[in-house]
Formats: C-alpha cells, sequence, structure tokens
C-alpha cells in the first residue's frame, strides 16, 4: 500500500474541504476502497474519514412521509430496523442477502453506493482496463466474460454494478442527497450511476469534492410493501455477488395491477429501472404470460458482451420470478436465504 494524507474532520463543512484536495477519497467503513488500496488498484493521495460525522447515521421519517438514510447507516442496521423493513421490505432483503454479516456490520449506505465494480479484470493489475487505467483498453472484451453487462455497455468497458442493495433504490425512485463545494442538491438515483460510453473511469454523477450525506425515499415508495420482494441468482448461496437480480413491487387495484416497479441488477454498469416492463404489467392481472411479456420488454434491447448470452435469458427468469413472488404477496418475515429463488415463503425470523 503506497503512502498517503489520513485527517479526520469532525464537520461536514471541513470534510468537503479536505475532499477537494486532488487525489482525496472519503473513508467511511472502507469495505470496498481498502481493498482496492491493498491490491494497488486505487491509489488515494489522502484519505478523509468521515466514520464519525455527527447526524449521518440517523433512519428518520419526514414531514412529507418520506424516509431518509444518513449515509453513515450501516447495512445491517438498516436491514433489521423493523419499521424500515416493514415499509421496504424488498431494500431490506436486498440488504439481507448482500456479503457476510460481518461485512454488513462495517459497510455504510454512502459507501454502498459507490463500491466499484467487481470485474475480475478491473482488479488484475497485468490486463487492460479502461476504468482503472483510462485509455488502456478492455481485456475482458476477449476474456472471461460470461459474467458481463448485457445492457447499456460500450466497446470501452462492458463491467457491472455488483450492488444489491442499489437495485430497489432505482425501483422505488429513491433520492440521493449530496453536499459540495457548490453546496447542496439533490440526484434522482436513476442518473447517479453513469454507463461507460467512451469514459467508463467515471461512475457516477459527483462532482469533485462531493460527499453523499443520505438517501431518501418518497413517501409513495411504501405503498408497495405488501408486493415486493428482490430475487438474487448467485453462483453459491452465501457470500456471493448476484450474476443477475431482480426486484419486483406491485400496487393491486383490486385484481388488476395498478403500478409495477421494476428494476435488473448485474445486467449493466448501473441498476436498471425496466420502464417499458413496467408499462407492460399496469393494468393487467397478475399471469405468467404477463409477467414473461415484462421480462421480454425489459431484455428488449439487451445483446451481449462476449460470451455471456445466456445472461439475458437468465436476466428474464428473475425478473419472471420476481414478479410471481412479490404477486403473491411480502412474506410477514424475512427468507431464512435472504433473494435466494430457492427460498421458502414462509423464511425465518429475522424481524421480531
Amino acid at each position: 500500500m503506497n503512502h498517503f494524507e489520513y485527517a479526520k474532520p469532525t464537520t461536514i463543512a471541513e470534510a468537503i474541504k479536505l475532499g477537494q484536495a486532488s487525489g482525496a477519497a472519503f473513508l467511511a467503513g472502507g469495505t470496498n476502497l481498502l481493498d482496492l488500496m491493498k491490491g494497488g488498484v486505487t491509489h488515494p493521495g489522502s484519505l478523509i474519514d468521515i466514520a464519525h460525522l455527527p447526524g449521518l447515521d440517523i433512519i428518520e421519517t419526514l414531514g412529507d412521509g418520506s424516509v431518509r438514510i444518513g449515509a453513515l447507516v450501516r447495512n445491517a442496521d438498516l436491514a433489521h430496523d423493523p419499521d424500515f423493513a416493514k415499509k421496504f421490505p424488498a431494500i431490506a432483503e436486498a440488504l439481507l442477502s448482500g456479503a457476510s454479516a460481518q461485512l454488513r456490520n462495517v459497510a455504510t449506505v454512502g459507501g454502498n453506493l459507490l463500491q466499484r465494480t467487481r470485474c475480475a479484470y478491473f482488479y488484475d493489475l497485468a490486463s487492460a482496463c479502461n476504468k482503472r487505467a483510462p485509455g488502456a483498453g478492455c481485456d475482458a472484451r476477449g476474456g472471461e466474460n460470461r459474467g458481463h453487462a448485457v445492457l447499456g455497455w460500450s466497446e470501452a468497458c462492458i463491467a457491472t454494478n455488483p450492488s444489491d442493495f442499489c437495485v430497489p433504490l432505482a425501483a422505488l425512485d429513491a433520492v440521493v442527497e449530496i453536499d459540495g463545494p457548490a453546496g447542496r442538491r439533490d440526484i434522482p438515483f436513476e442518473q447517479f450511476h453513469q454507463l461507460p460510453g467512451t469514459t467508463p473511469e467515471r461512475e457516477t454523477a459527483l462532482a469533485p469534492g462531493e460527499l453523499i450525506i443520505a438517501v431518501r425515499l418518497p413517501a409513495t415508495a411504501a405503498e408497495f410493501a405488501a408486493h415486493a420482494r428482490y430475487v438474487k441468482l448467485r453462483e453459491r448461496t452465501s457470500y456471493a455477488f448476484a450474476v443477475v437480480s431482480a426486484v419486483a413491487a406491485l400496487r393491486f387495484d383490486g385484481p388488476t395491477i395498478g403500478e409495477a416497479r421494476l428494476a435488473l441488477g448485474s445486467v449493466a454498469a448501473k441498476p436498471w429501472r425496466a420502464h417499458a416492463a413496467e408499462a407492460v404489467l399496469v393494468g393487467g392481472k397478475p399471469s405468467a404470460d404477463n409477467f414473461r411479456r415484462a421480462a421480454e420488454a425489459a431484455l428488449a434491447d439487451a445483446k451481449p458482451s462476449g460470451a455471456n448470452e445466456a445472461k439475458i435469458e437468465l436476466a428474464r427468469r428473475i425478473l419472471v420470478r420476481a414478479c410471481t413472488l412479490a404477486a403473491l404477496g411480502t412474506p410477514e418475515r424475512i427468507p431464512a436465504l435472504p433473494a435466494s429463488p430457492f427460498a421458502t415463503p414462509a423464511g425465518a425470523i429475522i424481524h421480531d
């Protein structure tokens, strides 16, 4: 690990000022950043430790009914908060399907939004990677790429976003609250992560020195609580990133679907909101045929980025599975195997 400067600001304003220095990086839980530093993938000149900044570790309901989650709230604390899990069960299920319990106890909400791709070529310093070294090329294009992007990729990069948490956030119209040198601003979640284009090194809409303060969920997001599921297909049930994942959140008007929120994970460089698929479901009844039609619409623009054509069909099937489970209703308890397509509906007690 290279030498770096370390600072521990006591206010948000101080952190932002320090974060404007060239090569500065904010440090919270560090579950991804420190690994990248140890592996020589990233070389910050200074670390700004924000883990103890006041007021950023709170979950609160605002006057308009929206829920505000501070950037320093731990993943485990959010998932196990009974009020939050009742309102947003798909988010709780997504969080509990990610990493290990030990990592969830350390990782933060803000850090989860900023975690880097798990593309092996990004981590391998002997491989060409435009994300790690702009202009170097992309060895993943001709390498082992069955797990890479099938939507929104470019010739410069075919990596995927690995987050579970971000998939339901995209579906539920979350907003990211930012503070920085130019003041505070909100970014709609769909605009927060960026597709690679010709600049895959630029992964988010954050400007230099800007800091995530909170994530906010609108009051309307809780209207899907009775029919919301996150499903994740992985190569092993525990401690693995998704091959593909999907969230389905449905609101019923009698026997028909009045509103649908759908998103896919690990298919692109950002969580993929499936607006066209949502439109297919609205006004119809929950059925295998309608769910399959929605899945076809969601993947209509998908194309292989290598030897990964099978991933397109996997994504269709996992979205159908998510819709099917959501239509059956949110279980009273988070399943013992959160987000697993093989979990029984009843599950085991997680929230008392």
